[in-house]
């Protein structure tokens, strides 16, 4: 659509309270998925909207939600839940909740939204959903056991029934919960569904959901484009990919928040482990995290706390044949799998918003093109610029060549994953302290790392405080306990001495000239050649060959040397 017909905020009749809550996001014009959904929203027909991650979704559905709860209550004698919003995850609930806490901010007594995702006791959130709040946030397993408990009542007076990720409903095992969720909804009401793609879950969930709805299918590629996110791949083995990923964040050549993903829990811990012992701190996102602790991960990367997120992107829904897993299927494959308790409910790679990424690292290269799409959607979203990097081992080889062929599509056939030449051997001083480092990290330190991390969620749960006011000795026993030993911590390896430092990134020493004589040298000393000197003629040797430096974001370093 050309710029002089866009479509802006203001033209759309939204109410002037809702208008100045926009104004102060700093929203200045609606991306294009905005543009198109929210007048038909408005016009109250069904809507089915796929736009890539980072597109604006969430806004393009809550605009009209609250706008339409606006004008409902200039005729409505009686307060009711108007909206129940559904999404897959607890961290998509929440982050639901919070954009519409955002949009209210100005008519936050007219317009009020919960979010009873939480495991929190029933009877707790009973209480909350006896005053009726306007928009109601949950998963479709939460929404369905208060229903069948009379806590909340839809059959009367629901308006709106919006389906965010749709395409995670079904392969998240809520196949059973929806169709019977349905049954305690009236017979007429408005009907969203808004996904990345169009998979065969979102076409039977259209079936049962959308009465002729409008399909918003936008023409444009599933990532964003070239200009604004870059792609590179690094073919590592196991034992290069700390090593590499050590010299990068040292060297300063990964510059602002970064996202690492791998593929198992342990392998979260391992990392942060790792990246521990040279002082580069980290917190780790995981399924098996109570879902308190993971969005309180998610709020404090994003007010910038952490630099570092390490994520594990677990295809626990994964067939062998690369389809999901649905019903009864995922709690056996999970049993088959691992015996720790992991919460279904809970998504990292999928829909959650962190805010200005600038890198994504694929530590683990996903095992499907999909799962690479949602992980790139980590950065670069709306019109921030960023980078994605992926280690591939030689057996991951055709993974990449798998997603390549696929996103090449979406930019005429041109070249996405732009290949990232590093030359290890000019990072080798790197490389003997990370293997010493990355062995250091041993089953038992993760394991220990992982109790410290119960322990500490001990002391800080809420419902155990009046446990201890009540039983002080029980209290005094968990901090007497004996320390847990994970990694030690050696203080020198958080400095980077020169001599490890390529040539290429060193500050070039300033010529000489007629105004500023070069500085004296002093006499060099004959000294016997031992194994430390000649080990450092050898690196002195390697700087005529200049590291090819990646830049992740806005850095630009020249290799000539």
């Amino acid at each position: 659509m050309a710029g002089e017909n866009k479509v802006m905020f203001h033209e759309m009749e939204l109410d002037d309270r809702l208008l100045k809550a926009i104004s102060q996001l700093g929203w200045s014009t609606p991306t294009l998925i905005q543009e198109t959904a929210i007048p038909l929203l408005l016009e109250g027909k069904d809507v089915l909207m796929r736009a890539r991650t980072g597109s604006g979704k969430t806004a393009a559905f809550t605009i009209p939600v609250i706008q339409k709860i606006l004008n409902l209550k200039n005729t409505s004698l009686h307060q009711c839940i108007t909206s129940l919003i559904l999404s897959p995850s607890k961290e998509l609930c929440g982050q639901i909740a919070s954009v519409v806490s955002e949009l209210t901010l100005k008519c936050s007594r007219e317009v009020r939204c919960i979010d009873i995702s939480s495991n929190t006791n029933t009877q707790i959130q009973k209480s909350l959903l006896l005053d009726k709040p306007d928009i109601v946030v949950a998963t479709p397993a939460r929404a369905l056991a208060h229903l069948k408990a009379g806590n909340m009542k839809l059959k009367d007076d629901l308006a709106m029934l919006i389906v965010d990720e749709a395409d995670l409903v079904f392969s998240f095992g809520y196949e059973d919960e929806v169709k019977e969720l349905l049954g305690y909804l009236p017979k007429i009401y408005q009907a969203v569904l808004a996904s990345a793609t169009l998979s065969d879950d979102v076409i039977n969930l259209k079936k049962i959901v959308l009465r002729n709805p409008v399909t918003l299918k936008l023409e444009e590629p599933e990532l964003a484009p070239s200009s604004q996110l870059q792609h590179y791949h690094l073919f590592a083995e196991e034992d290069d990919k700390a090593a590499i990923l050590y010299a990068l964040l040292k060297l300063n050549l990964i510059r602002g928040k970064s996202i690492i993903f791998v593929r198992t829990v342990d392998r979260c811990y391992k990392l942060k482990l790792y990246l521990e012992q040279f002082k580069i701190g980290s917190c780790v996102l995981n399924s098996e995290l109570p879902a308190a602790i993971r969005c309180l991960s998610v709020d404090q990367f994003n007010r910038g706390r952490y630099q570092i997120i390490v994520a594990s992107d677990e295809k626990a829904l994964e067939k062998p044949d690369g389809g999901l897993l649905k019903g009864e299927e995922i709690g056996k494959k999970n049993k088959q799998k691992s015996k720790r308790k992991k919460d279904k409910e809970s998504g990292v790679s999928r829909g959650i918003d962190f805010q200005h990424v600038a890198n994504v690292i694929n530590f683990d290269f996903p095992l499907d093109v999909t799962s690479y799409v949602h992980r790139a959607g980590r950065t670069a979203r709306g019109h921030n610029q960023g980078s994605v990097l992926s280690f591939v081992s030689i057996r991951e080889k055709p993974l990449l060549e798998e997603v390549e062929a696929h996103l090449s599509k979406g930019f005429n056939n041109q070249e996405v994953l732009q290949k990232y030449s590093f030359a290890l051997e000019e990072v080798e001083g790197f490389r003997y302290r990370s293997r010493d480092a990355w062995r250091a990290v041993t089953r038992i330190a993760v394991r220990e790392a992982r109790l410290q991390e119960i322990k500490r969620e001990l002391l800080n749960c809420n419902k155990l405080k009046g446990f201890f006011e009540e039983n002080p000795a029980e209290l005094a026993a968990i901090k007497r306990d004996k320390a847990l030993h994970t990694v030690r911590v050696q203080e020198q390896l958080a400095h980077v001495p020169e001599y490890l430092v390529p040539g290429a990134l060193r500050p070039s020493e300033p010529e000489a000239s007629a105004d500023r004589p070069a500085p004296p040298q002093a006499p060099k000393r004959k000294t016997q050649h031992s194994y430390g000197s000649a080990k450092r003629h050898k690196y002195q040797a390697r700087r005529n060959n200049p590291l090819q430096s990646f830049e992740l974001k806005t850095l630009k370093k020249s290799t000539d040397t």
